[in-house]
């Protein structure tokens, strides 16, 4: 899988993409991370990416041409699947989108600054708007990073126990179970008996009910959807 993130602060992502599960991913060439900054495809001398709205609003608006010109050299390199913007009034990312994502072979992540990007590299060149919740963050870098980890993790072959990442939330509509460790007891607290008692069905059967429980308690939405 191929990732290419369009951004005018590229250092932002340089820490998320060189560490932990991501950092694997590429070391096993499973994904490539590249990092545009769209600094350099204006043609502006003083590398100019934003200007004032049209209709007078407050705060500055990325233009067209340097998010133009960097997309449109990446789609003569090769295909892409998705031409992703991150932007607060997107749709909400959820699980299904991230497995679905992580099925692609290339992807182009847009991230968003000022007040937004011109609304027609909206209408004629992005495929998918995401956001991450309802709020506002400076600039699309750190979703962006949400995203991609979220991506990544379930590409085929990165976590090395596949049933790992089949049994986090969301994954079936519900909220993981509980999971505990060693030591059985620890400060008087102790590890449901179920769970050490290598009966496997007896196992499942617990874990479902907790997940079921859990959801209906902490996240009722879930169960309405």
């Amino acid at each position: 899988m191929r990732i290419d993130i369009l951004t005018i602060h590229p250092e932002l992502l340089e820490s998320p993409f060189n560490h932990s599960i991501i950092k694997r991913a590429k070391q096993k060439e499973l994904v490539e991370i590249h990092i545009h900054n769209i600094r350099d495809y204006s043609t502006d001398k003083h590398k100019s990416v934003d200007d004032y709205a049209f209709g007078g609003d407050a705060g500055m608006v990325m233009t067209c041409d340097p998010i133009f010109r960097c997309i449109e050299k990446l789609k003569n390199e090769r295909t892409y699947d998705e031409v992703i913007y991150v932007t607060p009034d997107g749709q909400t990312l959820k699980q299904g989108i991230s497995n679905r994502i992580a099925t692609l072979d290339n992807i182009i992540i847009l991230c968003g600054h000022y007040k937004g990007v011109d609304h027609r590299i909206r209408e004629h060149v992005v495929t998918m708007e995401l956001s991450i919740g309802d709020f506002v963050l400076s600039g699309g870098e750190l979703a962006a990073a949400v995203i991609v980890d979220s991506v990544v993790r379930i590409v085929p072959g990165v976590i090395s126990d596949e049933t790992s990442a089949l049994t986090d939330s969301f994954q079936d509509g519900l909220l993981a179970p509980p999971v505990y460790t060693r030591p059985a007891v620890y400060n008087g607290w102790e590890v449901p008996q179920v769970l050490m008692s290598g009966n496997f069905k007896e196992i499942s059967k617990w874990q479902e009910e907790q997940a079921y429980e859990r959801t209906k308690r902490l996240r009722p939405d879930l169960l309405d959807e």
